[in-house]
């Protein structure tokens, strides 16, 4: 129980104070938990979901949360939601951790150079 609080608490802070981030702490979470990682990475979709209404709540409420700026990028962002959960069914769980680990890298490696 204690693990699931640290590590629950840990995806909530980085979505919050990040804006997103949550999901790298909960897809090797629920990896080792039992999940296969396509079901990791389509359930962490459902935990950062929630994370991120109360996080945008709490932003919208303390007046930095720019609803004319989010509008712009929702329909295209759903659409890209709708291609990755079709692909999602359709790709192997090795190259799936591979794309899941580069994309993570080259944001790790931008943060720092930027």
């Amino acid at each position: 129980m204690m693990k699931k609080f640290f590590e629950g608490t840990l995806c909530g802070f980085l979505n919050g104070f990040f804006g997103s981030g949550g999901g790298v702490i909960a897809v090797p979470v629920l990896e080792k938990e039992g999940c296969d990682t396509n079901e990791a990475h389509a359930t962490s979709v459902a935990v950062i979901f929630i994370l991120s209404l109360v996080t945008a709540a709490f932003y919208g409420l303390s007046g930095n949360l720019d609803f004319k700026a989010a509008w712009g990028y929702i329909p295209f962002g759903l659409a890209g939601a709708l291609c990755g959960a079709f692909f999602l069914k359709k790709i192997q769980a090795v190259w799936l951790k591979r794309i899941f680990g580069g994309i993570v890298t080259v944001a790790a490696v931008r943060m720092f150079l930027v």
